[in-house]
């Protein structure tokens, strides 16, 4: 499209949120779209939420097997959007005019098989969680709509199996994306990073359609406004009073596209050092008496506290063949005698969540017949070996029985509090502004190093041991918050049962998109009650998750390959299907082997630093001046964003005004 017909900037300078360093237009923040389309063109239309400000972005529809996607740095009005439609519809008016095709939500990405593009289109969402008053929302329903003209492909071609294949990955189950909140990163990062774009990058190992995205606009890095990253995992959110108090408990998990798949498919690590079943757990505890994460200042809400746990397979070459035997043996592939793999893997984790990495195992011990015991003897030797080098409580390991804890007279649930609290002095939690004054302890809190659950499968005894750590970050964060006047809660009360169902669900849904059934053992199974119930459950998890596991893995991790482009079609060469395993998808060509690092100063020295070293960067607390502006707008910092949230021009009833359907608590009251 050129400039000449696209108009001028809509609104002056002054009423944008500039960057002062590069004296540039932040960003205008786009949430309803619609497609049009020309004979040569594809047209989206971007808006914002108050319909006052648009952009457009045009797809070359000639050659549909280059993608050619043009970005116009121009903001319309209202006006000169529609004159520029306008002008459109003259323009091709001999070679059938401009047609609208859909409206939607936001661009998943643009992909291609063996013929041309197709662009995939968010056409459905629904809010689910509010969190400083920024909507999270899931996607209820996509398109995925050939950039060229539309012809159906042959049923038993190629293409036609690919698109398949490709649909395989259900985008409309467990599919997060935000507008205005980076949900890629976690409530710590969003609230102390510098308050400009220079500073803003999303965390790239949890954008799913990375791959989608980088087709069409080259790097996530560019931050264009059309950029909406999509997590997968799990988004939950639940409200209840304590003493008259709102408080809001939300719980995001963030899925690694990295080395991701099925459970039997994808076990332990690759060359890279990353591990299979990766997960980051966040658990955010806030009071709802101010929504904003304003309250003088830039991100002052004293109000907002956050935890965050972390779930990975053990970090060896490790597989179990895929069969219908209840236990799979499970084989070292491969010994590394100074454990590269896993020093890449824990080199990763200081640079994400810093020191100390607490490393909780929670395999079996003992066995009759040598199984998961195997990989026990490993990761012990790995984690001697690696920590040995490092300064001291840097790297801790703990190596628990939980299963054999479980049979015995031990109470599970009380041993592990013990250990949570111990975890939570070493790693602390994230605390937005100053504790309540009658708790008279420290000013502001961060987390600094992070606690890493593993089982075999990282599934059923890995949630339990998280939950009950939440449980007793719970009652620190309440605290905090001057909720409470202990940092501890019951077992037994309404917040924690509430706390419990959400941890449940969240168990549930991870163990179905790794294992491919729900939990098999829930903490019930841990607390000893229920036991007949929590029987039968065992029984037919465990044959749902062997089934799924023998007979649908295999499709499951094809999708999961082309849709994050780990495997890329390309047409008269191998195909998908005819690969024997996807091996060498996820580990380095061994011809083209990167230098290996140091075996001993394995380690980033310069992110290695342990909390008591660290100095609390107070530049945050600090006021940042707002510019004059001629009207709210959604790149404001302070309040642009209630645009979405409060619509003062539109009539909005209560049932849309409270965002998400949130979990009750009436369930845990017992009927009169």
């Amino acid at each position: 499209m050129k400039q000449q017909f696209l108009g001028r900037l809509s609104a002056p300078p002054s009423t944008e949120f500039f960057d002062s360093n590069s004296n540039k237009v932040d960003r205008l923040v786009l949430n309803k779209f619609t497609l049009y389309e020309t004979k040569t063109n594809y047209y989206v239309v971007g808006s914002n939420q108050s319909d006052n400000r648009f952009r457009i972005l045009k797809i070359d529809r000639t050659t549909p097997t280059e993608l050619n996607v043009i970005e116009d740095d121009v903001i319309y009005s209202k006006i000169e959007i529609m004159d520029t439609l306008s002008y459109l519809e003259e323009g091709n008016k001999t070679s059938g005019g401009l047609n609208k095709v859909l409206s939607a939500y936001g661009i998943v990405g643009f992909i291609k098989f063996t013929d041309g593009y197709y662009i995939s289109l968010i056409t459905k969402r629904s809010a689910v969680a509010l969190i400083g008053g920024h909507y999270i929302y899931h996607i209820d329903e996509t398109t995925l709509r050939p950039i060229g003209q539309r012809t159906k492909p042959e049923k038993n071609s190629d293409e036609y199996k690919y698109i398949n294949i490709f649909n395989n990955v259900d985008l409309t189950k467990n599919f997060y994306f935000s507008y205005t909140y980076d949900i890629t990163h976690t409530l710590q990062h969003n609230m102390t990073r510098p308050p400009n774009r220079r500073n803003f990058s999303y965390n790239e190992m949890f954008v799913w359609n990375s791959y989608l995205l980088e087709n069409g606009f080259r790097s996530l890095k560019n931050n264009s406004d059309w950029i909406l990253p999509i997590i997968h995992g799990f988004v939950d959110q639940s409200k209840i009073s304590i003493f008259g108090r709102n408080i809001v408990v939300t719980l995001i998990a963030r899925r690694s596209r990295y080395f991701a798949g099925a459970r039997f498919l994808k076990r332990g690590v690759n060359d890279q050092g990353y591990v299979a079943n990766d997960v980051e757990t966040e658990q955010i505890v806030s009071e709802m008496s101010t929504t904003s994460f304003h309250r003088s200042g830039l991100h002052d809400n004293p109000y907002y506290t956050s935890y965050v746990q972390h779930r990975g397979s053990i970090p060896l070459f490790w597989s179990q063949d895929v069969n219908l035997a209840p236990k799979p043996p499970i084989e070292i592939n491969f010994r590394d005698p100074f454990f590269a793999a896993a020093a890449l893997h824990f080199d990763n984790m200081f640079k994400r969540y810093g020191a100390p990495i607490i490393v909780l195992n929670l395999i079996k011990t003992k066995e009759k017949n040598p199984r998961e015991g195997i990989l026990g003897d490993e990761f012990a030797e790995t984690m001697d070996y690696l920590s040995q080098f490092l300064p001291d409580k840097c790297l801790k390991y703990i190596a628990w029985d939980m299963s054999k804890a479980r049979k015995g007279d031990d109470d599970v649930v009380d041993l592990m509090e013990g250990f949570a609290e111990e975890y939570l002095a070493d790693t602390g939690f994230f605390h937005s502004g100053p504790e309540a004054w009658i708790n008279k302890r420290r000013m502001y809190l961060r987390q600094n190093g992070i606690v890493r659950t593993n089982c075999i499968d990282c599934l059923d005894r890995t949630n339990a041991a998280q939950l009950i750590i939440g449980k007793c970050a719970l009652g620190h964060q309440l605290y905090a918050l001057g909720i409470i006047d202990k940092p501890w809660v019951p077992v037994d009360s309404d917040v924690v049962n509430m706390l419990t169902d959400m941890y449940h669900d969240h168990g549930d849904t991870i163990a179905l998109q790794y294992g491919g059934s729900n939990l098999v053992n829930t903490i019930d199974s841990y607390r000893k009650i229920n036991q007949w119930t929590s029987h039968s459950r065992d029984l037919i998890e465990n044959l749902r998750r062997y089934y799924n596991n023998a007979f649908a893995d295999a499709e499951k991790q094809d999708a999961i390959n082309l849709f994050l482009g780990n495997f890329v079609p390309e047409k008269g060469k191998i195909n998908l299907w005819d690969l024997p395993n996807d091996y060498y998808l996820h580990n380095e060509d061994p011809r083209y082997k990167r230098q290996r690092r140091s075996y001993i100063h394995w380690w980033t020295k310069d992110v290695l630093q342990v909390k008591d070293d660290q100095q609390l960067d107070v530049s945050r607390y600090q006021l940042v001046p707002r510019l004059a502006r001629q009207f709210d707008d959604e790149t404001d910092p302070y309040s642009g964003y209630w645009i979405e949230y409060y619509r003062p021009r539109l009539f909005t009833s209560f049932e849309k005004l409270f965002a998400s359907n949130m979990n009750s608590t009436t369930k845990y009251i017992p009927a009169t």
